[in-house]
């Protein structure tokens, strides 16, 4: 090689050289996560203990080894607690992941370890190999790169054709909770995607005929499905997470219910489901959990804040080798923490700005009110922030007012921002329609709207989300059809799910081809379904329900990804009687707004009688009957009668009005001589 050659070969080398520095820069601190930014992305995460951040860039899914690796240097890629860089002409749909190195002393709370590819908290999208299941390496130095899961960059390029939020009033709100996959996977579903976001775009035109105003959407995070270890006793089937409440990212859709396997293109979908429905004026809420991941106790494994920083994360117990555990998987989201606290409100903010939900379900919310001694607190500043956030100020927020730790603040959750789920109302509607004795009083309450748990915290009936059933328990046709739970099918010997579903099965346990006690549930789902519909708050369906969708008598379907949780389709076909009664509840429901106020009724709205006319007798445990009139001026009066008693019962009407019967769930009840006779467990509403 001649001295020129040495030149050239020189020149080369630094002409390559400053390409690459121009090609990787510093990057900057905020915002978290993988951003465009010029011509190039910009990477940031945030780990306060750990000594080294590796940047892997993969080919291809199933690569095991990166094809390009960026080393952050402290002096030159760390701001605060933050770790940055920028790469030049990073496409969308590249894959990532990173590597922390750090201190690996779990009795000091740290469990670094380089060798595990780790989730970016802040990832928007998250792809894996054909034929693995996020079942990352568990044992501490042992390398899972062959296993892990891989983050997607995303850009946010999407046409919304204007879309803006709906703001439909609680007033006007009728919710509708659904599982992405199981709502149109049935083969019964008839739709071109089954299983998918587009797979349910198909089912609006049905959800808006039933009078559905906005769908509750069960957990579409990123999860891993494939974690049961399980199988069916029965069957020898390998069980399988259905419901996906064990987040792997908070900011990434799963990537499952896509049409299409291309990484990214699960949020694309769904930005066009959410588009779709508004569109056809129907909100679109996420059942959020952000309590816990999938890392679970200590041996967990390690996919991504376990391996970030473990000690900022997580909330650690007096043993920090252990997790405190409020949620009942083994650890807990330390939500009493300002950075966390922080990176919650980024999570609400995302869904809200970029995907343009409309609210959200905050599963175990109570978690999210503890103080940093894990104390419940009336006015936790998480709660309160999220409340007042200016950005979240148009989005409905719906908390699960418990935890499994023992907080139950059903009535008292944070500010009224805040709606609920009102798990009394869910028990006090059963048990009243059961026969149960002592329950006119509380029967009433949760037909009022709940006053006795609202009011005294300044809410209003708006704040109690109503719910007989919901993904969590039995569904309608179980409850009629079922004394107790029947969760073989799980593998855990029937241990699991709970155990009192105030449910009752009306002589056979389980299907019966009697006509005579067909009749008998038939109805007794009608009485629930027209509750729902004349009661203030907001009544909320599981999907299904209108359907006659029965489980089996499985009251925590949570690893059934089969029939047993899918709905099925064809009985809307062979037998719509059900189906047609909930669509005329909540038609009556719209047309007398007069059940829909946000406030409580007052002496001069409602007058509650007996059946012969006079005061209801509320000490009477044995009375299971009751009725009521609502006035409002300018519009019919309304009389509400119900008979949860096993025998008939003939009702004297207010007198000096003309009656007629606008719902019945018996079928061919008449007004005769200003009185009305209900079969037993029956009920109906009459117009003046």
């Amino acid at each position: 090689m001649t001295h020129s050659d040495d030149e050239a070969l020189s020149e080369l080398e630094r002409l390559l050289a400053l390409c690459e520095v121009q090609s990787v820069r510093s990057g900057v601190p905020l915002p978290l996560g993988a951003h465009r930014r010029g011509n190039g992305v910009n990477f940031a995460l945030l780990s306060r203990n750990a000594t080294g951040v590796r940047l892997d860039l993969f080919a291809h899914r199933d690569d095991a080894a990166p094809n390009r690796t960026i080393i952050l240097d402290p002096a030159r890629n760390k701001t605060g607690d933050i770790w940055h860089v920028w790469l030049e002409d990073i496409p969308a749909g590249q894959l990532y992941g990173y590597r922390v190195a750090g201190p690996y002393v779990p009795e000091q709370g740290h469990r670094f370890d380089p060798n595990k590819l780790l989730v970016d908290p802040y990832a928007t999208a998250i792809a894996l190999a054909p034929g693995r299941n996020f079942d990352a390496a568990r044992e501490y130095d042992v390398d899972d790169a062959t296993t892990a899961p891989r983050c997607v960059v995303t850009h946010d390029d999407f046409d919304w054709s204007g879309d803006q939020p709906l703001r439909r009033p609680w007033t006007s709100t009728v919710l509708y909770e659904l599982h992405v996959r199981g709502a149109t996977i049935h083969p019964s579903s008839g739709v071109a995607c089954p299983g998918t976001y587009r797979g349910l775009v198909e089912k609006i035109g049905y959800l808006q005929d039933l009078g559905v105003t906005a769908v509750e959407l069960m957990p579409i995070l990123e999860f891993n499905e494939h974690e049961c270890t399980r199988v069916d006793p029965h069957t020898g089937e390998r069980l399988r997470n259905y419901w996906g409440y064990d987040p792997i990212g908070f900011f990434a859709p799963k990537a499952s219910y896509a049409s299409t396997r291309d990484p990214g293109a699960a949020l694309l979908e769904l930005k066009q489901m959410v588009r779709a429905f508004h569109q056809a004026g129907i909100e679109v809420l996420l059942d959020l959990v952000l309590n816990h991941t999938a890392e679970g106790d200590e041996r967990g494994p390690t996919i991504g804040f376990r391996g970030i920083d473990n000690a900022l994360y997580y909330w650690l117990a007096e043993d920090p080798r252990r997790y405190r555990d409020f949620t009942g998987t083994g650890h807990t989201i330390r939500a009493s923490h300002p950075i966390v606290r922080d990176l919650v409100l980024d999570v609400l903010r995302y869904w809200v700005t970029e995907v343009h939900v409309d609210g959200f379900r905050i599963d175990l919310a109570s978690v999210l009110g503890r103080d940093r001694e894990g104390r419940v607190v009336a006015d936790a500043p998480l709660l309160e922030r999220i409340a007042e956030d200016p950005i979240l100020r148009d989005t409905k927020l719906v908390a699960e007012a418990w935890d499994v730790a023992g907080a139950y603040q059903v009535g008292s959750f944070s500010q009224r921002r805040w709606a609920e789920w009102n798990g009394r109302f869910r028990d006090d509607v059963r048990r009243f329609w059961r026969g149960d004795a002592g329950m006119l009083g509380r029967f009433a309450s949760r037909l009022a709207g709940s006053a006795d748990l609202y009011e005294g915290s300044g809410k209003g009936p708006e704040c109690s989300v109503n719910l007989v059933t919901c993904h969590d328990g039995f569904t309608l046709a179980d409850l009629v059809g079922y004394a107790h739970k029947h969760n073989e099918a799980n593998g855990e010997g029937n241990r699991d799910g709970i155990d009192d579903n105030c449910s009752a099965n009306y002589g056979i346990e389980g299907p019966s081809d009697d006509p005579a006690l067909a009749a008998v549930r038939v109805r007794q789902i009608k009485n629930f379904l027209l509750t729902l519909a004349v009661s203030r708050g907001v009544p909320m369906l599981l999907a299904g329900d209108e359907l006659g969708r029965t489980q089996r008598g499985n009251n925590n379907a949570y690893c059934q990804d089969n029939e047993t949780s899918w709905i099925d389709w064809s009985p809307l076909a062979r037998d719509a009687d059900v189906h047609r009664f909930a669509r005329a509840a909540l038609a009556l429901r719209r047309a007398h707004p007069v059940l829909r106020r946000e406030a409580f009724y007052s002496d001069r709205d409602i007058t509650w009688l007996a059946p012969d006319g006079g005061g209801p007798r509320w000490s009477d445990p044995e009375a299971r009957q009751l009725a009521v009139t609502v006035r409002e001026p300018g519009a019919p009066s309304l009389c509400l009668l119900f008979n949860a008693a096993a025998a008939p019962c003939t009702f004297a009407l207010p007198g000096g009005t003309r009656w007629q019967v606008a719902l019945d769930t018996a079928g061919g009840t008449t007004v005769v001589d200003a009185h009305v006779r209900l079969i037993a467990r029956s009920s109906a509403v009459l117009v003046a």
